[in-house]
């Protein structure tokens, strides 16, 4: 199903909330508008930005008058309104294995991996080791569980999968080495691999310290 017109994503290249949500709409192959807000500029504070949402946040879309603000709101939206059942199962205990990982992606990965590319490469006032920390603890339990299943919530793709990518992928900007992960870098391959992935943005190396 596609929506009357495109959809407007309200986004930050360097947000990976904001990827997350460019990623579903590209692979459900519908039409959007990207546009673009200056954290920096505080362009996410203005009264207009506001209205759409009012916590100042990016990602939001305005799906042709329906506004949704929040990345796995967006994500729900969107797989309910335009995917097939297997992006969000419709039985309890489907729906109930992907909202598991949506929470995981609101907390462990938000205050791990996210956190960590935050205080590394944005200069944020961040506990590194705490982040680092509580990564590792996470990316322990994802490895265990992907040794046994391809994909998060069970056999399939789900939207478990989309909210955990980006910065999953993106976790070494923050310091932290996927390398003794073998079984997660698989997954971050399969994803990857999907017709219509749209890679998130990769930071370049900060400059080598000098001696």
């Amino acid at each position: 199903m596609q929506a009357a017109a495109p959809i407007d994503l309200y986004r930050s290249v360097l947000s990976g909330h904001a990827h997350r949500v460019e990623l579903f709409l590209s692979l459900l192959g519908l039409r959007y508008t990207a546009i673009d807000v200056d954290l920096r500029a505080g362009e996410q504070k203005k009264p207009e930005f506001l209205r759409r949402n009012p916590f100042g946040q990016v990602p939001v879309i305005d799906d042709n008058g329906t506004v949704v603000a929040d990345s796995n709101a967006i994500l729900v939206y969107l797989a309910l309104r335009y995917g097939d059942a297997h992006w969000l199962p419709r039985d309890a205990a489907g729906a109930a294995a992907v909202q598991r990982w949506l929470s995981v992606a609101a907390g462990d990965i938000a205050f791990g991996p996210a956190l960590a590319r935050l205080g590394m490469r944005f200069g944020r006032p961040v506990d590194m080791e705490a982040a680092t920390q509580r990564a590792a603890r996470l990316f322990t339990v994802m490895e265990q569980e992907l040794q046994s299943r391809a994909w998060l919530a069970g056999e399939h793709i789900t939207i478990a999968d989309v909210a955990g990518y980006s910065y999953i992928a993106r976790a070494p900007e923050g310091g932290i080495a996927l390398d003794p992960y073998p079984a997660l870098r698989a997954w971050l391959a399969r994803i990857e691999a999907l017709p219509r992935f749209v890679p998130m943005i990769e930071l370049p190396a900060p400059p080598a310290q000098a001696a």
